[in-house]
């Protein structure tokens, strides 16, 4: 079951939530600084020996002081027009990350909105990848969230949702 909310994906109690990371996966803004300051120093110190993650694979640590138990770290593409194969590498992104989720025994994982924020994929474009992605493994989940920083993005995803049913 994939569902839709508005919320602070660093207080969701789930098994994993989906962290939005740069490749050093040391931190950043946005949802990337979101989570490590919510999960504390430790998990910054459970990702430096991982050293990094290429764009569209992922990586899991512990969630510290989080309610998830599990970060799973994935690196969305930076836009660039859409000719240097971010659509897939968005793709992968989703799909790494529920992979990940599987092997781990994963039953309820949240994703905030992928490569949308500064990374500057298309809000419209990303969300129907994250949702066809999300359909394909839907029945291996007990819920897949799609958790939305705006009710802009919100209203998108719902929208788009109906469409994908």
């Amino acid at each position: 079951m994939i569902s839709i909310i508005q919320a602070d994906i660093t207080k969701l109690d789930v098994d994993a939530i989906i962290n939005a990371a740069n490749t050093s996966l040391l931190g950043g803004g946005g949802v990337d600084g979101a989570i490590h300051r919510a999960a504390g120093p430790e998990l910054l110190q459970a990702c430096r020996p991982i050293g990094g993650c290429p764009t569209g694979e992922a990586r899991i640590t512990p969630g510290f002081n989080l309610p998830a138990k599990w970060v799973i770290h994935t690196v969305g593409p930076v836009w660039h027009g859409g000719s240097e194969n971010e659509p897939a590498l968005l793709a992968n992104a989703y799909r790494n990350s529920l992979e990940l989720a599987l092997q781990n025994q994963v039953k309820t994982v949240a994703f905030p909105a992928i490569s949308t924020g500064v990374y500057g994929f298309p809000k419209e474009k990303a969300a129907r990848t994250a949702l066809g992605i999300m359909r394909q493994y839907e029945q291996c989940f007990n819920k897949i969230i799609c958790c939305c920083f705006s009710a802009e993005d919100l209203q998108l995803y719902e929208r788009l949702l109906t469409e994908v049913d």
